[in-house]
């Protein structure tokens, strides 16, 4: 209705009543409109629509909405609008307020300024500027009047604003109200902030946007967290007979806060046709600020998509929910509290469960069973036909779990590679009670070189992520990284996401199927030694393995010894069988040094029930000399016939002479028999053989070659460098495996040698050049398959010791001695005497024939270089007295380590001087 209309019928307008107020700008609708809004009182206070008195602003543009259709801006529309936010919004100011009869909102006029007689008139302002015109007609003349009339004719002759005189379309928007592809959008914007401004509060965790400079209008779900929203009737707007709690507050807290302000946005990710991203303003996070203020919850979904602070969000929720405010009034927390040092601590992993539990040994040797915290290890597929709520069908018959569900065994084999033995550290999140026959589980962050170990498995797609109720805190501490990482693996198809090339495992269970056993044991038996992993132990010498080469799980049996068992359930359910003295401790033993790590075993038979019998080395240690060394295993008559049989005699009297164990009550019946016949073995055999000595080692070990075969290593040389060039290999065609002979190219010359793989790190590959003793680290591109007819011939070059003698303890004098070994053996030739074996190592003596057979060793000790080693044997015992003369001579004369005197007077046994 205009003013004319509303004249009465003198022809005088009727008197409205003016009321001055002081109110805030919540927004500015346009150039000549505004919302006021009363000081807050216990809630959002009242707000009310203002018309700007006596002048007309161009009109913004509207979207289509039912059957209106879309307007685009008048020229200076949006400049209008500007002006007033920027000058306005979040302002106190004063302003008069006259509502005419029969309108529906009030008009009046606006005065920014803390003093009503000093402060600036907005009107007149938009009116000098250009941006707005005079209402004439209807109007009620008077000196306000006059002196918009007179801004306004100024403005005009300035050109200003809409007065210009050219120009006019380049000031209209071009809005686009819809984005056909929102996704594609997003990844366009790359992640980076944009500028925009806030022009509409849906609800504390909605908002719809301006994006700038290009007015895209979007509706933008704010990362992470989600606020009480408001029903709706069923028009689809908001209903307000119905209440929802907090859902007003919370929309007034943005809103007092964003409403109309330039703030920055990042897009992360699409829900629908609305985008998800963050806010970004210099006053603070509005998320988080929410969260502390009790009026959102976080939301996983949404979090996953955040690039950084989703760890803020949580701790600002954990502010809340402690302090029980609005949202969280009736919180109670779930699960038992841990905290000192049960709730963090370093801890040895022993062995892997499956893909998302740990057995870890505390510095106090308690073995604990600790989860991955909010992880899930890959999972039996159901098939399509089977319904959910249906209980799964029964397994086949032979069923494992750890070969059988894909993805399980890889994600087991990953854990263990990376974390059995090894020291990591443990967060423990939270405990789930135990519930529904399940047990009570510790579910724990662990980390190891700083890397969560549950992180890395998600993103490898090892594993999968809970999902909880929004109010479930039972969570892990870094719940935010799992749900990023998930995501990423799921875009890659890593894992148990993939859709294709899904692993499968044949494995065939040998373990008690005598007709199986003997099919493998000819394979087992021609092997040198095969690698397998020792999956259980039974006892101190009974283990479980799986032999990846052969794809099969075999019982094995240490050869050589007699280990005592410990209890063990009966067979059919007949309780508890008590187990032999030290038998627990043997089982402890063995379990600490292989359980679920990698071993080489040597199967040389087998037992009527299809159990492989054999040596197994861990770490190049004999497990079965280690057992009978600690004290826990006998040797049997069997081993006798075996070349280890010096090693276990050595170690079992050790064990006897210290009373370790099984020997602690040992009574020595035959010891004049033994004593006699030990003397009747006094005679040392001398059978020099001339080797030429390639390689000397950091341990007094050396790789000598004989003399006698120089010539057939000479031609088995010229016929593989021969066959590699008429053949030169593929570079990368060769897959290397440990422990595998391969041919090699040395870098000093260039050549191919015969090698053996020792380790594979990445494309680096050390081997050990066999026929030379030396080792190197070589790209994979440097090494290649060695033809079958250059393998059967063996190594010439092989590993000895130096016999009698040992490195001091000082590692300057130690350096020193190496160095001096090197120097007197290597690439010389020289006459070698075998004088005992130790394991799989013969100990010798050399002499120098150029030099009036001097015995190397002996010179070294008498230069003060090394020690002599005190061996009991009694055919050594001549030598072992030369060894000890040389020794004191060497301290008298104050010789190299005995410079400041006898170095052995303070050190004990324990630290390896046996003198």
């Amino acid at each position: 209705m205009s003013l004319r209309s509303r004249q009465l019928k003198n022809g005088s307008f009727p008197v409205w009543r003016k009321v001055k107020n002081c109110g805030a700008i919540v927004k500015v609708l346009s150039g000549d409109s505004v919302i006021i809004r009363a000081q807050p009182k216990g809630g959002p206070p009242p707000e009310k629509p203002l018309g700007l008195s006596n002048i007309i602003a161009p009109k913004l543009g509207r979207r289509a909405v039912n059957n209106v259709e879309e307007t685009r801006d008048e020229p200076y529309a949006w400049e209008a609008r500007e002006f007033l936010r920027k000058k306005l919004i979040g302002e106190e100011v004063w302003y008069t307020s006259e509502k005419p009869p029969n309108a529906t909102r009030e008009y009046g006029c606006i005065y920014l300024g803390k003093d009503m007689a000093t402060a600036e008139n907005v009107t007149e302002s938009l009116v000098s500027e250009g941006l707005a015109s005079v209402r004439r007609e209807g109007a009620r003349s008077g000196p306000e009047q006059q002196r918009l009339i007179e801004l306004e004719e100024t403005a005009k002759a300035a050109g200003k604003g809409k007065w210009a005189v050219t120009g006019s379309q380049e000031h209209t928007r071009d809005i686009k109200w819809t984005i056909d592809n929102p996704r594609n959008f997003v990844d366009k914007c790359g992640g980076k902030p944009i500028k925009a401004i806030i022009e509409h509060v849906r609800d504390g965790s909605t908002v719809r946007a301006f994006l700038l400079p290009d007015f895209y209008h979007i509706t933008l779900m704010i990362s992470g967290i989600k606020c009480p929203g408001f029903k709706l009737d069923n028009e689809g707007k908001p209903d307000p007979a119905a209440k929802v709690p907090y859902a007003e507050e919370a929309r007034f807290f943005v809103e007092s806060r964003l409403l109309q302000r330039d703030v920055e946005i990042l897009l992360e990710s699409v829900n629908n046709n609305n985008f998800v991203g963050s806010i970004i303003h210099p006053k603070g996070n509005i998320a988080e600020a929410l969260l502390k203020e009790g009026f959102a919850r976080c939301i996983d979904w949404s979090m996953a998509f955040m690039k950084s602070g989703a760890d803020k969000l949580r701790a600002a929720e954990k502010l809340a929910k402690e302090g029980r405010i609005r949202l969280w009034k009736d919180y109670q927390g779930a699960g038992p509290q841990v905290s000192g040092k049960e709730k963090e601590y370093t801890a040895t992993v022993v062995e892997v469960v499956n893909g998302d539990a740990l057995m870890v040994k505390a510095a106090d040797g308690t073995v604990k069973k600790i989860f991955l915290a909010s992880i899930r290890p890959p999972r039996e597929q159901r098939s399509s036909e089977e319904k959910p709520s249906e209980p799964p069908p029964p397994r086949p018959k032979g069923f494992r779990p750890l070969y059988d569900i894909p993805w399980m065994f890889e994600a087991r084999e990953f854990l263990r590679k990376k974390l059995i033995g090894k020291k990591v550290n443990v967060v423990v999140d939270y405990i789930q009670i135990a519930k529904d026959n399940f047990p009570e589980k510790v579910c724990c962050t662990v980390t190891i070189g700083g890397v969560n170990v549950a992180e890395a498995m998600v993103s490898k797609g090892f594993a999968t992520v809970l999902r909880y109720r929004p109010d479930d805190d039972q969570r892990s501490s870094h719940y935010d990284e799992l749900l990023s990482a998930e995501m990423k693996a799921s875009k890659s198809g890593a894992g148990v996401h993939a859709k294709k090339n899904i692993p499968n495992h044949h494995v065939a269970d040998v373990a008690g199927d005598l007709a199986k056993a003997k099919q493998f044991l000819p394979f087992l038996q021609r092997a040198a030694r095969t690698e397998a992993v020792v999956e259980f132990v039974a006892s101190g010498s009974r283990l479980r393995l799986y032999i990846a080469k052969e794809t099969c799980l075999v019982t094995f049996l240490l050869a050589g010894i007699n280990c005592p068992r410990g209890s063990r359930p009966g067979i059919g359910g007949a309780g508890l069988i008590e187990g032999e003295p030290f038998g627990e401790e043997a089982l402890q033993f063995t379990k600490d040094r292989c359980l679920q790590r990698e071993v080489e075993i040597h199967v040389e038979s087998m037992d009527k029930a299809g159990n492989f019998i054999g040596w197994l080395w861990v770490d190049s240690h004999n497990l079965s000399v280690a057992l009978v060394e600690a004290g826990l295993a006998t040797v049997h008559f069997t081993a006798e016939r075996s070349e280890h049989y010096r090693a276990l005699k050595a170690a079992e009297d050790n064990a006897i002479a210290t009373r370790l164990k099984i020997w602690s009550n040992y009574v020595e019946e035959n010891e004049d028999k033994n004593k006699i016949e030990e003397d009747n073995i006094t005679e040392r055999k001398i059978d020099y053989h001339k080797v030429f000595v390639v390689e000397g080692t950091r341990d007094l070990h050396f790789y000598a070659q004989l003399v006698e075969q120089g010539s057939k290593l000479e031609q088995l040389m010229g016929k593989i460098r021969q066959e590699f060039v008429s053949n030169p290999p593929l570079p990368g065609a060769f897959t290397p495996k440990r422990g595998e002979m391969c041919a090699a190219k040395f870098t000093v010359d260039d050549q191919w040698y015969r090698a053996r793989v020792e380790k594979i790190s990445g494309p680096d590959i050390s081997v050990l050049y066999i026929d030379y003793g030396n080792r190197e680290v070589v790209d994979i591109v440097r090494c290649a398959t060695l033809p079958s007819s250059f393998a059967t011939e063996k190594p010439f070059a092989l590993e000895y010791a130096l016999a009698c003698v040992q490195l001091p303890i000082d590692e300057d004098d130690k350096e020193e001695a190496i160095h001096a070994f090197r120097n007197d053996v290597q690439n010389r030739t020289l006459n070698m005497n075998i004088e005992y074996r130790l394991g799989n190592v013969s100990y010798a003596t050399l002499v120098d024939p150029a030099n009036n057979d001097e015995d190397i060793a002996k010179t070294l000790i008498l230069e003060g270089l090394i020690l002599f080693e005190n061996r009991t044997e009694k055919r050594l015992q001549k030598l072992v007295s030369e060894y000890r003369a040389a020794q004191e001579t060497a301290k008298k004369s104050h010789a190299n380590m005995w410079m400041y005197g006898d170095i052995t007077k303070d050190d004990a046994k324990e630290f390896g001087l046996g003198c």
